[in-house]
């Protein structure tokens, strides 16, 4: 699992960068082909964004594999177990985990949670330390630059600066509809991760079956980015972003009244699939919507896509151990509702004719 650290200005430049090259070359291709840059640009996501999905899959199937040695799988959990488990569970809630006992005394329910060995924890890290470093050097040695275009107000200037127009960017009406959106592309990820891993997954499975049940969410993740571009061009972006808004929030409504139990081993696989699936289409669509409304500032525009989205994941995981799963549940809906409000907004006032464009 990955986090977000606080960025320098340089950092935060070439996070922003990533996102242009991708967009200059949907541009350039959409002009050679004379396709519609739209949807260009979402299919250029979408090849990104299924790679980025994968990481799901390889880096939680070495996860699985690591955590399975020597593994203690207790599939007798008890029914007072099971019921502070899912929407009731809830690590700082002291009354509500004393409450619960397993025959021997009294136990906290964070007690009861597995914990994997010194070692498991050393080989994870050294991995996943070591795979950023090289895929690092092999941008450095085979990435060919891309100069952008005549369109990018930032060119030239200082990486500081960029924070500057970023903060600028948000007098911008389509950047603060968009903003509750983009905090959510960041806080769904971090729920599933840290929140539904460990409140329904290892509390009722076991740590050892995270990485399985997190590889179908990968898995879901790219085949919804491979289809994304497809999607696009045969529904439209609106019906593609009610789709995902949907099964969230149908999946939110599974987790509110479903108490997990490890005899209905489906539902788990079921839940983290539909929901990478949505991630998916997330992923892509936000991106390529940044792309399309902020042609004319792409780097502001892009700069307060991974702010935004940092936030919503920083604020998720900063959370994970202060409030209880329903406390989490309640902000998410919350900025899934606001989030397609203002994205639909948008859209309507796009379709009224758009905003007044200035001839710069």
């Amino acid at each position: 699992m990955t986090g977000y650290s606080p960025r320098t200005c340089a950092e935060e430049r070439a996070t922003s960068d990533e996102f242009l090259r991708k967009l200059e070359s949907g541009k350039r291709y959409a002009e050679i082909t004379g396709e519609d840059a739209s949807v260009v640009i979402t299919r250029f996501f979408s090849i990104f964004y299924m790679f980025y999905q994968s990481t799901q899959v390889w880096g939680n199937l070495l996860s699985s594999a690591v955590l399975s040695i020597n593994a203690e799988i207790k599939s007798n959990k008890s029914d007072e177990h099971l019921d502070l488990c899912g929407y009731n569970f809830c690590l700082n809630n002291r009354d509500q985990n004393e409450s619960f006992t397993d025959g021997n005394g009294t136990q906290d329910i964070s007690s009861q949670l597995p914990k994997p060995a010194n070692w498991q924890i050393y080989v994870l890290a050294t991995v996943y330390l070591a795979a950023p470093a090289l895929a690092t050097l092999l941008l450095m040695t085979f990435l060919d630059p891309i100069k952008g275009s005549q369109e990018n107000t930032m060119e030239g200037k200082s990486d500081c600066q960029l924070v500057a127009a970023t903060f600028d960017h948000l007098r911008h009406p389509y950047q603060m509809l968009l903003v509750p959106l983009t905090i959510w592309s960041g806080i769904e990820r971090a729920f599933l991760g840290a929140d539904f891993t460990a409140a329904y997954v290892s509390c009722s499975l076991g740590i050892h079956m995270v990485g399985f049940i997190m590889i179908c969410y990968g898995a879901f993740g790219v085949l919804a980015s491979m289809s994304a571009s497809t999607m696009v061009r045969v529904l439209g972006r609106v019906p593609l972003i009610i789709l995902a808004f949907l099964i969230n929030l149908s999946m939110i409504i599974t987790l509110i009244y479903w108490t997990p139990n490890p005899q209905q081993m489906p539902v788990f696989f079921a839940i983290s699939g539909l929901w990478g699936l949505a991630d998916g289409i997330w992923q892509t669509q936000i991106n390529s919507l940044y792309g399309v409304l902020f042609a004319g500032n792409t780097e502001a525009g892009f700069s307060n896509c991974r702010l935004w989205g940092a936030t919503g994941f920083s604020i998720a995981f900063a959370c994970s151990s202060v409030l209880c799963v329903h406390s989490k549940i309640i902000v998410i809906i919350t900025i899934l509702v606001l989030g397609v409000t203002g994205y639909l907004i948008i859209e309507v006032i796009e379709k009224l004719g758009g905003l007044y464009k200035r001839s710069d």
